[in-house]
């Protein structure tokens, strides 16, 4: 939890008790559903709320704005993103019922009121959101044809919409198909050596009809 006034350190008191309820709460609900590895529930500031943050040293999510998280697993990078945006609107999508199920009960415990959740699966709904967010759930390719019908057509944003996906390693062959997506390192935001191998992917999409 010390790491992230570091990190970011305009948080709001009510943001500080949220962000610190995580521990327990995820403590408390793998215990009954395995939502995360036994060795990074130890480590889940680090690898699970830092890194679902990266995402906000790219891009900070506007009043008003429509976020959509697919494959959240257990809330994440949805729910520290939904603590760190309260004036944002943020969708939670997976297809495994017991993770939606903890991802309700975490947001219903830190009263989230801008966090929606369901099982669902992507590709097989029309919402349209300004930005999709995710952690490595699939190869890029496959991530754009699951969502690109999802990107809003308005961008009030710095970026315009698109992708904002997180993922390790060597991407070159992964995004050789798309020549606009941009690559941020981790590294050059947070001090730890987690972060050494870890980015933020931006890719910008069109609105399709």
């Amino acid at each position: 939890m010390n790491m992230l006034p570091k990190y970011f350190p305009h948080l709001t008191e009510e943001q500080q008790v949220q962000f610190s309820k995580l521990e327990d709460l995820y403590t408390a609900w793998n215990a009954k559903i395995n939502v995360i590895s036994r060795k990074d529930i130890e480590s889940l500031y680090e690898r699970h709320i830092l890194h679902s943050l990266g995402i906000a040293k790219v891009q900070e999510f506007k009043p008003g704005a429509h976020i959509l998280d697919v494959g959240t697993g257990g809330g994440f990078p949805g729910i520290p993103l939904a603590i760190l945006f309260p004036e944002t609107q943020f969708y939670l999508v997976d297809v495994i019922a017991k993770k939606i199920k903890v991802v309700n009960e975490v947001a219903k415990a830190l009263g989230l009121k801008n966090v929606k959740a369901a099982q669902r699966r992507a590709g097989t709904f029309e919402d349209r959101f300004d930005f999709v967010v995710s952690r490595a759930v699939t190869n890029m390719p496959d991530f754009v044809q699951w969502v690109r019908k999802n990107i809003a057509k308005k961008s009030i944003h710095e970026l315009p919409n698109g992708i904002l996906y997180l993922k390790g390693g060597d991407l070159t062959e992964e995004l050789a198909p798309f020549p606009k997506a941009v690559t941020y390192a981790l590294s050059d935001y947070f001090e730890e050596t987690f972060f050494e191998t870890k980015k933020v992917v931006y890719l910008p999409l069109k609105y399709k009809v």
